[in-house]
Parts: structure tokens; C-alpha cells; sequence
């Protein structure tokens, strides 16, 4: 029988130590990993709920840079016979009409259409076309099932509250009265809040035509929850034309 002698001894006692000191230095790096993992989704359920999804905020920004603003950068060229025709109406809402029609005709999913300012929220985004989830991503997005303003029709926007930039977060803080603008190519839509209703999603009445040129704006309601939808009326108070919408005979 052979027995280990003092140096081989020695050397599996160190041995051991190593292993066990490689060990508790993994075992605290990993927990460093977990406590700081910890505090990364803390600190973003924290900004979430106190002001949007960071992520998706972050993409949206992207997006925003890639819309298409051509519209909005320089008047859309008319032909001579649209400049014809706008000059034989005999009424600046008659020429909004027009051009409004004409808008229509060239609206492509995803592009920028117009902007929308509610200044009771702080709330200033353009409007792109479209209500699926890559036109949202990018803003407020117009239900093409509904006209564009000056039309006299329900025109209706839809946007996110709590991802891609949460646009109408703060949609239940609007009052009667308040302001909403619409800036379109052709004219400026200023629009009064009159009332908002709590409604399922399939209540698609909302979008419907009432009659007379209303906003509807609508979202996901409560926050962080798609069971329902908030959905805010409004008015049209007064219309300022812009651009070939002013032209006179």
C-alpha cells in the first residue's frame, strides 16, 4: 500500500482551494448578471408605466425618420386642368373638397398625410395612412374606411398608448372643448372636443358617418390592456385654407 506523500498532498489541497475559489467567482458573476438583469426590467416596467415602452419608442423613432413627408414638404403638382377646375369653384370649401378628393385618390399605407397638434396633451405627431400595426409604429394612423377633412364626413385616427411612441397616452385627459388640430396640404381643420365614450373593439359605429364633419380619435383603453377601446368626438370649429386651396378667379 502506498500513501500520498506531503508534496501530492499539498498539491491536491491547493487544487482543490482553485476549484473551489473558480467556483465562487462564477457563482458571483452570474449573480451580478441576475441583479443587474433584475434592476434593467424593473427599471423598464417603471418607464413603462410611467411613460411609454422604451423598446418600442426606439423603433417608432426609426420609423418616423423613414416616412414618406413628400406631401407635406411642398404643394402636391396640379395639372392645368385641376387649376382650371379649382378656379371655377365658386367657394374655398368647395376647392378643400376638391383637393381633399383628390388626396384621397393617392393616399399609400404607411405614408405621411398630414399632422395632428392637441395641445391639451402635448401631443404633436404627423398622420400616417393606415391603422395596421406597421402604419402605427410610425404614428397615429387614419382609418382609410373614413374620408380625409373637408369632406363633411367622420374622419377618424387611431394611435397607441402605452408602445411606438404612445401618441394618445393621455387621450382620456381631453375636456369638451379642448383643441385639436388637423394640418392637411390644403388646410388647417381645428376641431372641439365635445365627449368621450368607453367601447369594445368591434364597436366599429364609431367610425361611421354622422352627418356632419367630426374627429374621432380612438386607442386602446385601459392602459397596458386591448379589452377595450377609449374613443374621443369631436367637432369641426373652423377651417383655414392652405395652399391652392386659397386660389381665387
Amino acid at each position: 500500500m502506498s500513501f500520498p506523500t506531503p508534496a501530492s498532498a499539498g498539491y491536491r489541497r491547493s487544487g482543490g482551494r482553485g476549484r473551489r475559489w473558480i467556483l465562487v467567482r462564477l457563482l458571483r458573476d452570474i449573480s451580478s448578471v441576475l441583479i443587474i438583469s433584475g434592476l434593467l426590467l424593473v427599471a423598464d416596467a417603471v418607464v413603462t408605466l410611467l411613460w411609454q415602452e422604451p423598446l418600442t419608442a426606439l423603433i417608432a423613432t426609426i420609423e418616423r425618420g423613414q416616412i414618406d413627408q413628400r406631401l407635406l414638404e411642398r404643394p402636391a403638382a396640379l395639372s392645368a386642368l385641376d387649376l382650371q377646375a379649382l378656379r371655377d369653384l365658386g367657394s374655398t370649401q368647395q376647392r378643400i373638397a376638391y383637393l381633399a378628393r383628390r388626396e384621397a385618390r393617392q393616399l399609400v399605407n404607411g405614408e405621411a398625410i398630414g399632422r395632428i397638434d392637441i395641445p391639451r396633451i402635448g401631443a404633436d405627431y404627423l398622420v400616417v395612412q393606415g391603422t395596421g400595426e406597421s402604419s402605427l409604429q410610425k404614428g397615429p394612423g387614419h382609418y382609410p374606411t373614413t374620408a380625409l377633412p373637408g369632406l363633411g364626413e367622420t374622419v377618424a385616427i387611431a394611435g397607441h398608448r402605452t408602445t411606438y411612441l404612445a401618441p394618445f397616452r393621455h387621450i382620456d385627459a381631453l375636456r369638451p372643448g379642448d383643441r385639436i388640430v388637423l394640418r392637411m396640404p390644403y388646410g388647417r381643420f381645428i376641431y372641439s372636443v365635445q365627449y368621450h365614450r368607453i367601447v369594445l373593439p368591434s364597436a366599429w359605429w364609431v367610425t361611421r358617418d354622422a352627418g356632419y364633419e367630426r374627429l374621432v380619435l380612438s386607442a386602446c383603453n385601459p392602459l397596458y390592456s386591448a379589452a377595450q377601446r377609449i374613443v374621443v368626438f369631436a367637432s369641426l370649429a373652423a377651417v383655414v385654407p392652405l395652399g391652392t386651396a386659397r386660389v381665387s378667379r
